[in-house]
C-alpha cells in the first residue's frame, strides 16, 4: 500500500490509496531468473513451459485458472455455459465474447478476427504447432461479429474449454503473423521472439537462451497496472545459483523451479530476504521409456520413430523390471522430503480423479532380476545382461540439476544391481526442452533410450491431459517433432477410452474413464512415475502480491505484482 501526500487550499490532506499500488510502473523493475532460458516467445512452436511462462506476460488467451483451479476470464466478457448460453445445449459449440475496448500493444484494436486466426495458425497441418491439442474435435471458428467468436465441434465435446484457454493457447495477432502460416511459422524469427501482446508487458530485448528484457505496455486494459516498469527475466546457471540470488544474496525478486534439495531450500530461506512458494498440481517426475529405436546407425527421418521398434525397451517385461528396480520413497525422501510423495500414478490430482495406486511403492529387485530372466537377458561378464549376442545398455538422459543428477546415480545402481549397464547424460535444459526442429538433443526428438523429467497437466479437467498419450500425438519428422506423446506409446483400447471420455459430461463418470486410463498408461510401463513433486519457486520478501499456481503460468497475476514499501 502506498501513503501519498499532497497540498490542498485548506492544509496538508492525506490520501490513502486502496490498491497495492497507484499508477503503471512507478515501482521500477522486477528481475527473475528462469534458469531454464526461454528459446522463443511463441507457445504455440514449444511444448515446454520454459518458453510459455514468460510468454505468458505477453500474450493472454481468453480464459485462464487461478491458483485453485477456477476458470476464470481474462479477454472474454464472461465464462461462457450452458446455464448463460454461451455453449449450446448439444455441447457442439462454445460462443466467446471479447471485453470491448482491449488493445494489442501497438495500440490497434484486438478483434474476433484476431481470434479466429490464432485457431487456424496452430490448426494448419503443416505448421506443427506444439498446442494443437487444445484444438482437439474443432470444426470451425468463425467470427460471428468484430468482438463475438464461434467455435464449433465435429462432436459433443462436453468439457469445450480447450482452445483460447490456459497460457499455452493464447491469442496472437493476425497482422504480426499473417506470413507465418504452415511451414513458414519457424522461419518467423521477429514475431516469434517479439509477439505483439495483450498482457502487462511487451518484450524490448531478447536473446534465446539467455535473457528477455520488458517494458510495461502503455495499452494494457488496466490503466493503473503493471506497478513495475520493467521486467528482466535472466536464464542460464542452475537452480542452486538462482535459490541463492533470491533467498540469500537477495539480487533477484523471484525464482522458477528450483528443483533442489528440502534441506538446502530450508537452510537457505533462514536468511530471510525471501520465502519457498509451493503448490501441488498434477506435476510428476517420470521416467520415459522410449519404444523406438533411436540407433544413430538408422536414417536420420527413422530415428526415434515407430517404424523402428526399440530392440530393447519394445519388451514390456524390460520395462517393468526397470520399475521395479526403483525405490520411489527413498528418492522423494532424497530430492524432495515435504515437497514430493512418491506415487505409482501418471494423475495424482485432483482428488476426483487420482487413483491412489501404491502397487510400485515396494521396491523388487529379486523380482525384476526374475522378469528379465523371463525375457532372455542372462547374466553375462561383469554381471551385465545379455541376448543373442547384445549387452543390455541403456542411455539414460536428464537436464544437468543436482536432484536429477543425484536420481540418475542412484538408478543407475539399482539397474546396475538387476545387470543393466547404464550410460548417464545431462543436457542443459535450455537444449533438452528447446524448440530448434534441427537440434538432435531435445526431449520430443528422444534420440536416446530413457528421459526423466516432470509432466503435468494444463488444466484441472484432465481430459486433454489423458489425450497426449494416444497413437495421434507421437512427435516425429512429419509434424517438426511436436508431440506430447514422448515415448511413442501407442494402444488402440487407451484411444478408444480417450475417445469416450470425450463424449462423456458427467464428472464422475469422466473421473472413472480417467483412472481406467491412468491403469492403462501405467501397466504399459512407458511412463514410469518416480515422485508427485510441488511447484518451487522462490520470492523475495519486498515482492508483493504473488501466488503460486499450479493450474497455469506461474506468471498468471503479474500484472498485480508489486514493490512492498
Amino acid at each position: 500500500m502506498k501513503l501519498k501526500s499532497f497540498l490542498t487550499v485548506g492544509g496538508l490532506a492525506t490520501l490513502v490509496v486502496t490498491s497495492a499500488f497507484a499508477e503503471r510502473g512507478t515501482d521500477g523493475a522486477v528481475n527473475i531468473l528462469q534458469w531454464q532460458a526461454p528459446s522463443m516467445m511463441n507457445p504455440f512452436l514449444s511444448g515446454g513451459d520454459k518458453e510459455s511462462i514468460p510468454a505468458s506476460l505477453v500474450l493472454e488467451p481468453l480464459a485462464s485458472y487461478d491458483q485453485d483451479g477456477k476458470l476464470f476470464p481474462r479477454l472474454a466478457q464472461d465464462i461462457p455455459t450452458v446455464a448463460n448460453g454461451g455453449v449450446s445445449k448439444d455441447l457442439k459449440s462454445i460462443t466467446w465474447k471479447l471485453k470491448p475496448n482491449l488493445k494489442w500493444s501497438d495500440g490497434s484494436p484486438v478483434t474476433s478476427k484476431d481470434v479466429v486466426f490464432t485457431a487456424n495458425y496452430c490448426m494448419d497441418p503443416n505448421g506443427g504447432c506444439a498446442q494443437l491439442n487444445h484444438f482437439k474435435g474443432v470444426e470451425k471458428v468463425e467470427a460471428v461479429d468484430d468482438l463475438t467468436v464461434k467455435v464449433t465441434f465435429a462432436e459433443p465435446m462436453p468439457v469445450p474449454y480447450g482452445p483460447f484457454v490456459n497460457s499455452v493457447s493464447p491469442i496472437i495477432q493476425a497482422k504480426q503473423f499473417d506470413n507465418c502460416i504452415g511451414a513458414k511459422a519457424q522461419t518467423c524469427t521477429e514475431a516469434n521472439f517479439y509477439p505483439v501482446g495483450t498482457g502487462p508487458f511487451v518484450v524490448v530485448n531478447f536473446k534465446p537462451n539467455d535473457a528477455v528484457q520488458m517494458k510495461a505496455n502503455p495499452n494494457y486494459r488496466d490503466p493503473n497496472k503493471p506497478a513495475f516498469a520493467q521486467v528482466n527475466l535472466k536464464g542460464g546457471g542452475d537452480a542452486l545459483g538462482a535459490a541463492r540470488a533470491v533467498l540469500q544474496t537477495g539480487e533477484y525478486d523471484y525464482a522458477i523451479n528450483l528443483q533442489l534439495a528440502p534441506a538446502m531450500l530450508d537452510t537457505m530461506e533462514k536468511g530471510g530476504k525471501g520465502k519457498i512458494l509451493l503448490g501441488f498440481g498434477t506435476n510428476v517426475e517420470f521416467l520415459m521409456m522410449n519404444l523406438t529405436d533411436p540407433s544413430p546407425s538408422l536414417p536420420p527421418q527413422e530415428r526415434s520413430t515407430v517404424k523402428h521398434p526399440h530392440p530393447i525397451l519394445s519388451d514390456l517385461r524390460v520395462r517393468k523390471a526397470l520399475s521395479m528396480a526403483l525405490d520411489r520413497g527413498k528418492l522423494s525422501e532424497i530430492g524432495y522430503g515435504s515437497m514430493g510423495k512418491p506415487t505409482c500414478d501418471f494423475i495424482p490430482a485432483p482428488p476426483i480423479f487420482a487413483l491412489g495406486s501404491t502397487d510400485c511403492l515396494k521396491q523388487d529387485i529379486p523380482g525384476a532380476k526374475r522378469l528379465l530372466d523371463e525375457a532372455g537377458w542372462k547374466e553375462g561378464s561383469e554381471g551385465i545382461r545379455e541376448k543373442n549376442g547384445k549387452k543390455l545398455t541403456l542411455t539414460f538422459v536428464t537436464t544437468t540439476n543436482p536432484v536429477r543428477n543425484q536420481f540418475q546415480a542412484i538408478i543407475k545402481q539399482w539397474w546396475n544391481e538387476i545387470g543393466v549397464d547404464v550410460e548417464l547424460r545431462s543436457l542443459d535444459a535450455s537444449v533438452f526442452f528447446g524448440s530448434d526442429p534441427s537440434n538432435p538433443d531435445t526431449y520430443q526428438k528422444f534420440y536416446f533410450d530413457i528421459e526423466m523429467w516432470t509432466n503435468y497437466a494444463d488444466a484441472p479437467d484432465l481430459g486433454e491431459y489423458v489425450a497426449r498419450f494416444t497413437c495421434s500425438r507421437i512427435p516425429g519428422p512429419d509434424t517438426q517433432w511436436q508431440g506430447n506423446n514422448i515415448p511413442r506409446y501407442c494402444d488402440t483400447n487407451y484411444d478408444a477410452l480417450v475417445a469416450e471420455l470425450g463424449k462423456t459430461a458427467e464428472i464422475e463418470k469422466r473421473a472413472g474413464l480417467v483412472k481406467k486410463l491412468n491403469t492403462i498408461l501405467t501397466d504399459g510401463y512407458a511412463n514410469v512415475p518416480l515422485v508427485w513433486r510441488s511447484l518451487v519457486s522462490a520470492t523475495s520478501n519486498t515482492l508483493g502480491g504473488t501466488a503460486m499456481n499450479a493450474w497455469d503460468s506461474e506468471f498468471w497475476n503479474a500484472q498485480d505484482w508489486f514493490r512492498k514499501k
